[in-house]
């Protein structure tokens, strides 16, 4: 029979349930070595380092994803391109000369000229500004009016979450690009275009998915531990919703502003070519694919070349919020 083991490397005897008056049975029990079954490790909890917080745990994940690198220093060319455009390109995009309509590519002009002859590469480098203005500040305002509404519905609830709910789902029920298409085809908008008016029609009609999540955010956040805990020590109810439920309820907003940037960026480059975004004067993606449309069959590089900076751009957008929804959302992250 093979050795016997015990905490104490001895046998362990014991009574049996009594037969007779003098029957006894000894029971022989094996215990393992406790360093040798893994519960050591797996009740180990490490105690040495300080508590990390979510931002601080969600910047070490990111870190370490190739998506976030590589969408990041996309996004961050594309910003230095918008904000420094003599840097990248020194032919002014507005000399146009019609004795190079529609010439190929020289030296000095890598990608060529339009029907007017105005260099092609020159007019997407300065393009990118208008875009990508049209973009942040449309973000920003999304953000104001959709994350206002939403935290007050979500804390507050009752009437007010009642009339804010339905008065987003009025605005939610219309398309984006229908609803932009209604206000830029009023007067004012129509007699005004600029990046400014594209950028109020787009907030009036792009708020409500934002609002959405703010106010399922603060809902999840506004009867945590320390919500309760900041009340009982005198806090106010607006002061515990600024200072407590509103930063910890802005990862789910930043994953959905970031993806919702490049959204924008689309949205005015698509009521640019149907004629209804920036006006001919101001240089953007949407303009230059609309002005190349007669040239599709004989130079399509006029089209692909916006299309693709614009493709490129909004395709880095969705790349980082896609890495911050993993480095932020607990139930999607890997460990």
């Amino acid at each position: 029979m093979s050795e016997n083991f015990t905490p104490e490397n001895e046998p362990r005897n014991v009574p049996a349930p009594r037969l007779g008056k003098t029957s006894t049975r000894v029971i022989e029990h094996y215990v393992a070595p406790l360093e040798e079954t893994p519960l050591a490790a797996v009740d180990k909890v490490e105690e040495s380092g300080a508590p990390v917080s979510l931002w601080a745990e969600a910047w070490r994940n990111l870190r370490r994803q190739p998506l976030f690198i590589i969408s990041t220093l996309l996004i961050l060319l594309v910003v230095v391109v918008a904000a420094f455009p003599q840097w990248f390109a020194s032919v002014e995009p507005t000399s146009c000369d019609l004795g190079n309509s529609a010439e190929p590519a020289r030296d000095g002009h890598p990608l060529g000229f339009t029907l007017q002859g105005c260099d092609v590469y020159a007019r997407m480098i300065f393009g990118t500004r208008a875009s990508l203005t049209v973009g942040i500040f449309t973000t920003i305002g999304v953000l104001i009016i959709g994350g206002t509404m939403g935290a007050l519905a979500g804390y507050y609830g009752g009437w007010l979450d009642s009339i804010l709910a339905r008065l987003g789902d009025i605005f939610f029920a219309l398309p984006l690009i229908l609803g932009a298409i209604i206000i830029n085809q009023l007067p004012y908008f129509r007699e005004n275009k600029s990046v400014w008016t594209v950028v109020i029609a787009l907030v009036a009609f792009g708020w409500p998915q934002i609002a959405r999540i703010t106010r399922g955010a603060v809902i999840e956040n506004r009867n945590a531990d320390f919500v309760t805990a900041s009340k009982a020590l005198g806090l106010s109810r607006f002061s515990a919703l600024v200072k407590h439920v509103l930063p910890n309820s802005l990862a789910p907003i930043i994953v959905v502003a970031s993806i919702s940037l490049g959204t924008f960026i689309v949205a005015e480059a698509t009521l640019s070519f149907l004629g209804l975004g920036l006006p001919q004067s101001v240089m953007s993606w949407g303009n230059d694919i609309s002005a190349a449309q007669p040239q599709v069959r004989n130079n399509p590089g006029v089209l692909l070349w916006p299309a693709a900076a614009l493709s490129v751009t909004v395709l880095s957008f969705i790349m980082l919020g896609d890495a911050l929804r993993d480095a932020l959302d607990p139930k999607a992250r890997k460990r």
